[in-house]
C-alpha cells in the first residue's frame, strides 16, 4: 500500500511553511513602516509567524514519520535510510540529505524567533522582517515547484517512482522496494547524531546579528544594535566553534586519515564565516568600550551572515564535487541558491551603503598601550586567516565563472591542502594567540610607558621560567615548535592574571581571559598531537605488502596474519580475527562462527555462542546483526603483561570506493592509541581455493592439512543444517574435524543421503583459509574421504599513530565553551 496522505500532508505543510513565511514578512515590514502605531500589521505578523512555525514543525513531523515507518515508497525514505537502522540513525537520516538539512536549519530559525518575535526591542519589527525573509528563502529550497520551467526548491516527498526511471515502474506503479538504501556508513557514529544539530544552530544563530545590523541600519539606530546584538553573537560564536569541534572529533573517530582537521573545501566554508564572526564581535565591544570601529563592525557583521549563505552555495550546488569528499550533489537548486546569496548581499550593500556616511567614525587613533588597539589588530588577523583560507577554497567558483564566460580556467585547488594551509595559519594562530594575551592585560589595566614593563614582567618571565621546563622536558628542538610552544605558553600566563584578577573582583568580567587561555591550549593540543604524532606500525621487513600501492601503505603499515604474534614498537599484536555486533548481547562475535545468506543483517549460529559462562545463542540460532561492519579484534600486550583489545571496523563498499575503515582508539591520559585498517581480506568476498585435496583418514587420526594438525573427533548423525530442510527418511552425518592453529578450530562438513542420493555440505574457516567436505563414507574400512582445500589465511593490513597529549585540545574545547557561557551570561544580564 501507498502511503500517499503522508506525501500529501508534508506537501501542504511546506506550502504553508513558505505561504506564512511571506506574510510574516510582509506583516512586520508594513509595521515598521507606519507612521502610527498599526497593532493589525504587528498582530498579524505574530500570528503568521505561529502558522509558520506549526508548518515547519508539521513538515519535520512528517519527513520523520515517513522515514521512521520505513515508507521507501518516497525517495527520500529510500536513499537515506534501511530497515536495519537503530533509532538514532534514523535522526542522522532526517538531515543527511539537501532537504533534510534545509528543514533542520529552518526548525533552529523557528526555535529562536520564539524567543525574540514578542521581544520589545527598538527596531522589533525591521529586526522580524529581515528575519523572515532569510526563512522564506530558506522555506523556498523544499517546495519542490515548476514556475514557468524553473525549479523552486527540492521537496522530499517525492515518490520514488517520479524520480527513478527504472523498468520496474513500467511493469508495476505501485512497487516498493523491501528495503531501503541505507545510511552513509561514515555517518553511523553517535557525533553526526549531534554534530549537524549543532552546526545548523550555530547557522541559525548568526543571522540574529546580521538582521539586529540591518535593521538597525534601516530604521537608522546606527549604534543601539549593537548592544542587542552583541550577546546572540557571542551565542553564535560558541555554537558555531562547537559544532566545528564536533566534527573535527568525529572526523578523529570515524575517518582514518589520523586526524581530526584536512582542510577539506567543506570543512573550510564553516571555519571561515566562524573566523569573521569571532572578529565582530571583538570589534563591537571595541566600539562599546571606546566608540570607534564601528564601521569594521558592520562589515564583519554583514560578512560573516554572508559567509553562511556562500559556504551553503558551495556545499550544495554541487560545484565542489570534484574537491570535496562532503559535498552534496546539485539538486538542480545552484541557481536558486546563487540568486539567494546574491540578493541578501545586494540588500546588505545597500543599507550599508546608504547609512554609511551616518555611522560614527573616531578620527583619533588609539594608542598602543590600549587595549582596544590590540584587540582592533587581533580582528584584523581574524580577517586575515579567513581571506587566507576563502581564496584557494573558492577556485572551483572562480573556474565557473570563468567557464561561464568562455574563458578556459586552469587553477586548481592545493595539491597537498593540509601542508598548504597550515603553513599560513599556524603563523595566523601564533599571532592570535600573542594579541589575545597582550590585548586582555592593556584592556583590564591602565598601560603607559612608564608601566609597561611592571605590567608585563610576571607574565613574560613566568612564560621564560615554563618554556624552558617544557623544552627541556619534551627535548624540544625545532624552532617553529619552540615559537608556538613560547607564544601559548605566554598566552595563558598572561590570560591567566587577568583571569585570577578578575575572579577576585567579579567572575563575571572573566570570560574572556578563559576562552583565550582555553585557544592557547587548543594550540599546544594540535602542535603536540600533530608535530609529534608517531607511526608505531613501520614495516621494517623490507616486504612489500600491497603491490602498487603508495610508498606510504608499504612503509607506514603491519601485516598481520591470524592468530600469529607479531612486535610493533614495545607491543605484541596479535590479530584475532573478523567479529561482528550481534543485536540483544550487543557484543562482539565472530564472524567465522555465522553463515550469513542474503541478507547481511541476519545470520545462523554454526556453534554455540558463549558470553561469559551463559550460552547466548545456540547452534541453529537466528542471529541479527548490527549495521554493516565488520569489526578486526587486534590485541596489544606490553612488555609489562598488560592486554587491551582495538577494534577497528571496516566495510568493503564498492560503490564508495572500496574499502571505508574507520579507527578505534586507545585513549590515555597523555596519549592516544590510533589503529585503523588499511586492508582486509574481506570476509564476504570472492575466495579462490586451492585444487581439491582428497584423504583417507580415520576417527581420532591425526593428518595435516595447511600447515596444521588436524583430528577427526567424532563422526555422527546431525538434526539440523542451517538453510537445508531435513526430511523425514533423511540420513544425515556430521564429520567434527579440530584443526590445532594456536586455538583450536572446528569444521563440520556434513554428508546426506536422500532417496539413495549423496548431498555434500562443506564446512570451512576463512580464518585458517581452510575448507572441507565429506566425500565418501567407507563403513568397511572404518575410515572416511575428505577433500581439502586451502586458500590465504585470514589476515589485515594496519596502521597505528601513537598521537600524544591529545586531551589537551578537547580540554581547551571545554574550557573554551566555560568561558564563552560565562561571557554570554554577562551580556544577556546587561540587556535586562
Amino acid at each position: 500500500m501507498i502511503h500517499f496522505f503522508a506525501g500529501h500532508l508534508g506537501h501542504f505543510f511546506s506550502i504553508l511553511t513558505f505561504v506564512s513565511a511571506v506574510i510574516c514578512f510582509f506583516s512586520f515590514y508594513k509595521h515598521q513602516a507606519s507612521v502610527e502605531e498599526n497593532q493589525y500589521w504587528r498582530k498579524l505578523g505574530f500570528w503568521s509567524f505561529l502558522v509558520h512555525s506549526v508548518g515547519v514543525i508539521g513538515v519535520v513531523t512528517t519527513l520523520y514519520y515517513i522515514i521512521a515507518n520505513h515508507y521507501f515508497e518516497y525517495h527520500y525514505a529510500y536513499s537515506h535510510s534501511s530497515k536495519d537502522l537503530p533509532f538514532y540513525y534514523m535522526i542522522s537520516a532526517f538531515w543527511e540529505g539537501q532537504e533534510g538539512s534545509f528543514l533542520l536549519w529552518m526548525f533552529w530559525h523557528v526555535v529562536i524567533g520564539f524567543f525574540l518575535v514578542g521581544k520589545k526591542t527598538i527596531q522589533r519589527s525591521a529586526f522580524m522582517a529581515v528575519f523572515m525573509a532569510v526563512q522564506a528563502f530558506l522555506s523556498s529550497m523544499i517546495l519542490g515547484v515548476v514556475l514557468f520551467n524553473f525549479k523552486l526548491g527540492s521537496s522530499p516527498f517525492l515518490l520514488l517512482r517520479d524520480v527513478l526511471e527504472a523498468p520496474i515502474f513500467q511493469i508495476n506503479p505501485d512497487f516498493i522496494p523491501e528495503d531501503g538504501s541505507g545510511l552513509n556508513p561514515l555517518l553511523q557514529n553517535y557525533w553526526m547524531v549531534i554534530h549537524p544539530p549543532t552546526l545548523f544552530l550555530g547557522f541559525a544563530l548568526v543571522l540574529v546579528p546580521f538582521a539586529f545590523c540591518i535593521s538597525g541600519l534601516w530604521k537608522a539606530n546606527y549604534t543601539g544594535w549593537i548592544k542587542e546584538a552583541l550577546p546572540w553573537t557571542l551565542v553564535a560564536s560558541m555554537v558555531l566553534g562547537v559544532g566545528i569541534i564536533m566534527g573535527a572529533y568525529w572526523a578523529y573517530e570515524t575517518l582514518s586519515f589520523g586526524g581530526y582537521w584536512n582542510w577539506d573545501p567543506v570543512e573550510n566554508a564553516v571555519y571561515i564565516p566562524w573566523l569573521i564572526l569571532v572578529a565582530s564581535y571583538h570589534l563591537m565591544i571595541v566600539f562599546q568600550k571606546k566608540k570607534t570601529g564601528m564601521k569594521a563592525a558592520v562589515v564583519l557583521t554583514i560578512s560573516s551572515f554572508i559567509l553562511i549563505l556562500y559556504s551553503t552555495f558551495l556545499t550544495r550546488s554541487g560545484i565542489l564535487g570534484n574537491a570535496s569528499v562532503h559535498s552534496f550533489t546539485d539538486l538542480g537548486l545552484s541557481g536558486q541558491l546563487l540568486c539567494y546569496l546574491l540578493l541578501f548581499l545586494a540588500i546588505s550593500v545597500w543599507v550599508s551603503w546608504k547609512s554609511w556616511s551616518k555611522l560614527p567614525s573616531t578620527e583619533k587613533e588609539s594608542s598602543t598601550y590600549s587595549g582596544e588597539f590590540w584587540v582592533f589588530i587581533g580582528a584584523t588577523v581574524l580577517g586575515l586567516m579567513a581571506f587566507q583560507v576563502l581564496i584557494p577554497t573558492s577556485i572551483p567558483v572562480f573556474n565557473e565563472i570563468a567557464q561561464s564566460m568562455g574563458f578556459d580556467s586552469n587553477m586548481a585547488p592545493p595539491a597537498d591542502q593540509v601542508e598548504f594551509y597550515t603553513k599560513f595559519q599556524l603563523w595566523f594562530a601564533v599571532a592570535i594567540v600573542l594579541l589575545s594575551a597582550t590585548g586582555q592585560v592593556l584592556w583590564w589595566k591602565r598601560v603607559d610607558s612608564k608601566n609597561l614593563k611592571s605590567v608585563f614582567y610576571w607574565p613574560v618571565l613566568s612564560t621564560l621560567i615554563v618554556t624552558a621546563v617544557v623544552l627541556m622536558v619534551g627535548r624540544v628542538t625545532d624552532p617553529i615548535y619552540i615559537i608556538i610552544i613560547t607564544s601559548s605558553i605566554y598566552a595563558i600566563s598572561a590570560n591567566g592574571g587577568v583571569a585570577i584578577r578578575l575572579m577576585k573582583l567579579n567572575p563575571k568580567l572573566s570570560g574572556g581571559a578563559i576562552t583565550h587561555i582555553a585557544v592557547a591550549l587548543m594550540l599546544i593540543g594540535i602542535l603536540t598531537s600533530s608535530g609529534y604524532s608517531n607511526i608505531v606500525s613501520m614495516n621494517n621487513t623490507g616486504m612489500l605488502l600491497v603491490k602498487d600501492a603508495p610508498d606510504e601503505i608499504n612503509k607506514e603499515n603491519v601485516l598481520l596474519w591470524f592468530n600469529e604474534p607479531r612486535q610493533m614498537a614495545g607491543y605484541e599484536l596479535t590479530y584475532k580475527g573478523a567479529k561482528v555486533i550481534a543485536e540483544g548481547i550487543d557484543d562482539y562475535v565472530e564472524y567465522d562462527k555465522l553463515v550469513f545468506f542474503n541478507d547481511k543483517t541476519i545470520a545462523v549460529a554454526k556453534e554455540e555462542i558463549v558470553k561469559g559462562d551463559e550460552v547466548v545463542f545456540s547452534k541453529g540460532d537466528t542471529v541479527e546483526v548490527k549495521s554493516e561492519n565488520t569489526y578486526y579484534e587486534v590485541e596489544y600486550s606490553n612488555s609489562r603483561g598488560k592486554t587491551f583489545q582495538l577494534y577497528p571496523r571496516a566495510q568493503i563498499n564498492p560503490e564508495m570506493g572500496g574499502l571505508l575503515a574507520s579507527p578505534d582508539i586507545r585513549r590515555a591520559a597523555f596519549s592516544d592509541l590510533y589503529t585503523h585498517i588499511s586492508m582486509v581480506s574481506d570476509p564476504e568476498g570472492e575466495i579462490e581455493w586451492s585444487d581439491p585435496r582428497e584423504q583417507k583418514i580415520k576417527k581420532g587420526e591425526r593428518f595435516f592439512v595447511n600447515d596444521y594438525v588436524a583430528v577427526l573427533e567424532s563422526v555422527g548423525t546431525v538434526e539440523y543444517i542451517p538453510d537445508v530442510k531435513i526430511l523425514p527418511g533423511d540420513i544425515t552425518i556430521q564429520a567434527v574435524i579440530r584443526v590445532s592453529a594456536k586455538e583450536d578450530h572446528f569444521i563440520k562438513p556434513v554428508y546426506i543421503i536422500r532417496d539413495n542420493l549423496v548431498g555434500r555440505i562443506a564446512d570451512q574457516s576463512r580464518n585458517i583459509g581452510l575448507k572441507i567436505v565429506l566425500k565418501k563414507i567407507l563403513p568397511e574400512e572404518d575410515s572416511f574421504i575428505i577433500e581439502t582445500q586451502t586458500t590465504q589465511k585470514d589476515f589485515i593490513i594496519m596502521k597505528a599513530i601513537e598521537k600524544p597529549l591529545i586531551n589537551i585540545l578537547w580540554l581547551g574545547t571545554l574550557l573554551m565553551v566555560v568561558g564563552f557561557v560565562i561571557a554570554i551570561r554577562r551580556r544577556f544580564l546587561l540587556l535586562e
